[in-house]
């Protein structure tokens, strides 16, 4: 039997973040996320994590630890991230409120979106930012972009 050459239960795109203290992360993502860990291994030192996998929902995400001297760096380096994950519930009012009282903070508030989904951002305590959304209206391609240029005239009048 040929082996698969993506692994059960990943998705051809997995992310990978990289956080100052794994376990913790860990932790909260499973309160905040209701995350499922799959598996975790020790660093060298026998007290970070090397390598983890959680799921949420349907997608499995890598983590682990900083490793300096292989230039892997987690947000707090940079005072800042790169890039943010989607997560689509079913409930997102419920979900961003279970990511704030878990200790995220409110990177922007929960809204209806032109694009068709109620979605708003948190950042978690180790600086990757999370934006939680319900997908609440089909939205044509042709609608999204009048929408859009109407979006953006109302963002630009904001001081």
């Amino acid at each position: 039997m040929a082996v698969s050459p993506i692994p059960p239960g990943f998705h051809s795109i997995t992310p990978h973040l990289v956080v100052r203290g794994a376990a913790k992360a860990i932790a909260f993502y499973k309160k905040a996320f209701g995350a499922e860990e799959i598996m975790s291994m020790p660093g060298p030192d026998g007290k970070s994590v090397a390598h983890a996998e959680i799921k949420i929902g349907d997608a499995i995400i890598m983590l682990g630890d900083e490793w300096p001297n292989m230039r892997v760096a987690s947000p707090e380096k940079f005072n800042g991230t790169t890039c943010s994950l989607m997560i689509y519930v079913k409930d997102c009012d419920a979900a961003f409120k279970q990511a704030v009282d878990a200790g995220a903070t409110v990177a922007m508030p929960l809204m209806n979106m032109f694009w068709g989904d109620r979605f708003g951002k948190v950042t978690d305590p180790f600086g990757h930012e999370w934006a939680i959304a319900t997908h609440i209206e089909d939205v044509s391609p042709e609608e999204c972009a009048r929408r859009g240029v109407e979006a953006m005239k109302e963002m630009c009048k904001q001081p």
